[in-house]
């Protein structure tokens, strides 16, 4: 098992801290990327007091961002992103909507806040490759988090059919078709000639 050891960051990591902290990594990490490329550093006592001033002024740009973030999930609670894509007559797309193309459409509500949508905060498992309604997370961080509509829309009307189910795969699920009651139309055509005898009679 990699043993950790403890760093002191010279500049932000995602993920991981800020300029200033002292955190605990895999020897691996610290030496094929943080030591060699000067992310991070062995911690010392001076080196830590000379990273403070930078600190605190990550600290503050970080607030002033989570302060920007927290509107922005705001103005997103409650709304419906619509997308039209081409499909078969099944509702599978020729293509796919991806976390790009999500975080692409919610772009204008984060642009007046001067943050860019990234892909990687859109919490999608798979891309989505039918017609249909679904929920998606949008997360910034652990406790800024939000579920958002996407709705895929078809760009011509499709046939009439019954409404359409999909395996865990994805795939089509073909449901039988009802079986045309061949017993009722033998009765009656059973009962036809009884009848006309009756009324003869």
């Amino acid at each position: 098992m990699a043993r950790n050891v403890e760093l002191l960051l010279q500049e932000n990591v995602e993920n991981l801290g800020i300029v200033g902290d002292v955190v605990r990594v895999k020897s691996g990490f610290a030496r094929n990327y943080l030591l060699p490329m000067g992310v991070a550093v062995v911690p010392t006592p001076q080196r830590i007091a000379a990273l403070e001033a930078d600190r605190a002024a990550a600290v503050a740009v970080l607030e002033e961002q989570r302060g920007r973030r927290v509107s922005i999930v705001e103005k997103m609670e409650g709304i419906a992103l619509t997308m039209t894509r081409s499909c078969n007559d099944q509702g599978v797309l020729y293509g796919s909507v991806s976390q790009r193309d999500i975080a692409d459409g919610l772009q204008e509500l984060a642009t007046p806040f001067g943050e860019t949508i990234d892909p990687r905060h859109i919490r999608l498992p798979q891309s989505i490759r039918h017609i249909g309604s679904y929920e998606v997370p949008v997360q910034f961080d652990l406790d800024l988090k939000v579920d958002i509509q996407v709705i895929v829309e078809p760009d011509q009307p499709l046939e009439e059919r019954e409404e359409m189910e999909f395996d865990d795969e994805g795939e089509l699920i073909e449901k039988p078709r009802p079986e045309a009651k061949k017993e009722e139309t033998a009765e009656s055509s059973d009962d036809a000639p009884a009848e006309e005898e009756n009324a003869s009679a």
